[in-house]
């Protein structure tokens, strides 16, 4: 292999080995150590991990042993597994991203606003329809491939090409999944995130108020003290509620991070397949599994870090 081969297959081989221990990590630490204690986020993370590691390991992991496996590359075989595979987990992790943070813009204004409350997708039998509904949906858009993809006979280009009936049946199905599985989440997720991010600014300018009106009694009075120490008692569930505030806005901080990579780089991906569906680049091709790749590297970290998950707690 040449020097770009090499470096194609490192930056492969990091991406593959880094999310699958990423994702792994991050499935694993949102199981429940009971049923009981079953949440709806917890179902979310372990829908999205399970939907970056078939990325991972059906479509990473073989790209990469690839290179070392000529005859397996070059079999239609190859082409139909890795493209089915590619496209059920891309398509299922746009759909988890946007329900993740449709959870937390619901959670986030619940805490603040309505004293944390219960909200609508706290309801796990809702969020096992939507769940669900996102598989189907996925499924379908990628069951096609299996039929048809081929290996692209050149041999200057080792890639998978895909045999329409004809050009305009190509740009039909591209045009419909693109709405339905790219656009429509891609709104959903920039609606939620903007939200989420008014929310916090709403929140801090209201902490900032309270504490400038505190400063303004820097005096208090004897009967001020006995009251304030009076209602000590009657505000530790409040206490307590405050805390679990701090830990969804930090939750809800990594959702936003998380949904800003999302926008920056499947905008990006998302003008790469349109521009691959109207003419054959294999650069294009290359650059869309390399940003697809490095999404679904990094975001679980992203999500541990958010929720203090990253490292092995105490009470794994």
């Amino acid at each position: 292999m040449e020097a770009p081969d090499w470096i194609e297959l490192l930056m492969r081989a990091f991406f593959c080995f880094t999310g699958i221990i990423g994702n792994s990590w991050l499935g694993l630490r949102s199981l429940p150590k009971s049923g009981s204690q079953l949440r709806t986020g917890d179902v979310l993370f372990v829908n999205l991990a399970v939907s970056n590691l078939i990325t991972n390991c059906l479509v990473d992991l073989p790209e990469t042993a690839a290179h070392f496996a000529k005859s397996w590359l070059t079999s239609k075989e190859y082409c139909s597994v890795t493209q089915f595979s590619h496209e059920i987990s891309e398509t299922s992790s746009i759909f988890s991203t946007m329900f993740i943070s449709m959870y937390w813009h619901q959670k986030l204004v619940g805490s603040i606003s309505r004293g944390g409350a219960p909200v609508q997708m706290d309801d796990l039998r809702l969020v096992g329809v939507l769940l669900a509904g996102s598989w189907i949906v996925s499924t379908a858009f990628s069951l096609p491939h299996i039929f048809i993809t081929e290996h692209n006979a050149n041999e200057s280009s080792e890639v998978c090409k895909e045999c329409f009936a004809s050009p305009v049946a190509k740009q039909t199905f591209d045009g419909v999944y693109l709405t339905l599985a790219n656009v429509v989440p891609i709104i959903g997720i920039t609606y939620a995130t903007v939200q989420i991010v008014l929310t916090l600014l709403r929140s801090q300018k209201r902490l900032k108020d309270l504490s400038g009106n505190g400063t303004n009694s820097q005096h208090p009075s004897v009967d001020q003290k006995l009251e304030a120490e009076r209602s000590t008692e009657e505000r530790s569930p409040q206490l307590r509620s405050n805390t679990s505030s701090s830990s969804q806005v930090r939750a809800a901080k990594s959702v936003v991070a998380v949904a800003t990579i999302f926008i920056f780089c499947w905008f990006i991906h998302l003008v790469l397949r349109i521009y691959s569906s109207f003419r054959n680049s294999i650069l294009a091709v290359k650059l869309t599994n390399f940003i697809g790749a490095s999404y679904v590297c990094f975001v679980p970290y992203v999500y541990l870090h958010g929720m203090k998950k990253l490292n092995c707690g105490k009470n794994w």
